[in-house]
């Protein structure tokens, strides 16, 4: 079975390499970030056409995420308890978009779904902009409540077979920073505090991708040839509970997929993991055909 995750940066613009790729990839679940668009904009038939069933989280021009599952998915969750929200209501989705515990509107950044054994979240984390922007605040809040979340989550039932992915917005460690426009200390993504933050999730959940495949970016900025000269970063991670993490026999990053025409500057990520070995009865459902 294979598990992943993409920023797919606006969907109605790639729908056509993401569809292509799920089919040839053998995809059973895409957790999809910044599909930028509402779910009435989404190009829905593509996706049903290939055997796919959706859910939806977004609420304009920005943001949003999605998944995309050939397996019936339920306890879907659009938000995360303590999220805080950021910025100025979306004019028309007030009565949709909701509020935080800060009083702020919640983003389209987190969408939650379980399909079989697996509790699934495709995360968007806020980008942060600058170390003294606003928004750098925001995004280590948001992080923060996502951290409480997870050990709650854990706690509760500590065989959960979790898996946080998408796109986190951090490079963890120096080799996953190939960007020479970034500075540690100075920029975004590289900073002390992020970089901490992100290893604090690490007692919990942590990237299944790594140990298979220790090397290689998942961005690269469109701007400056980033990358014709592989000056990019690694920001995009299935980060896992043991119950997920145990189940994992391969994974891979999907660099050719930042080639040709039209490519998100992001590529796919993907973990293959073995439904015998979850523990539950996801096998049955795992083999049950899809209906529409």
């Amino acid at each position: 079975m294979r598990i992943a995750t993409w920023n797919v940066n606006s969907i109605r613009t790639r729908v056509g390499r993401v569809v292509d790729w799920l089919v040839r990839e053998d995809i059973d679940v895409l957790a999809m970030q910044e599909i930028k668009c509402r779910p009435d904009q989404f190009p829905v038939e593509a996706f049903e056409r290939a055997g796919y069933h959706l859910e939806l989280h977004g609420l304009n021009q920005w943001n949003g995420v999605a998944f995309a599952s050939r397996h019936e998915m339920t306890d879907v969750a659009r938000e995360f308890d303590g999220m805080p929200g950021f910025g100025k209501p979306i004019k028309g989705q007030e009565d949709v978009q909701g509020t935080g515990p800060n009083d702020l509107p919640l983003e389209a950044r987190a969408l939650g779904v379980t399909v079989g054994d697996l509790r699934l979240w495709s995360l968007y984390v806020p980008n942060g902009r600058g170390i003294d922007d606003p928004h750098f605040a925001y995004k280590l809040e948001w992080l923060a409540a996502l951290r409480r979340n997870t050990e709650a989550w854990l706690e509760e039932d500590p065989d959960l077979a979790l898996a946080l992915m998408g796109d986190w917005n951090i490079a963890p460690l120096e080799a996953d920073m190939g960007d020479p426009s970034f500075t540690v200390g100075k920029s975004t993504h590289v900073s002390a505090v992020e970089r901490e933050m992100f290893e604090s999730f690490t007692p919990l959940v942590d990237d299944v991708v790594r140990p298979i495949v220790p090397e290689g970016f998942t961005f690269w900025d469109y701007k400056a040839g980033r990358f014709p000269k592989d000056e990019g970063m690694r920001i995009d991670f299935i980060m896992a509970a043991p119950g997920f993490a145990d189940a994992v026999t391969g994974a891979s990053i999907h660099r050719d997929e930042r080639r040709g025409d039209g490519p998100s500057d992001h590529v796919p990520v993907v973990a293959d993991i073995e439904p015998s070995l979850l523990g539950g009865t996801f096998e049955d459902e795992y083999d049950r055909p899809m209906v529409f």
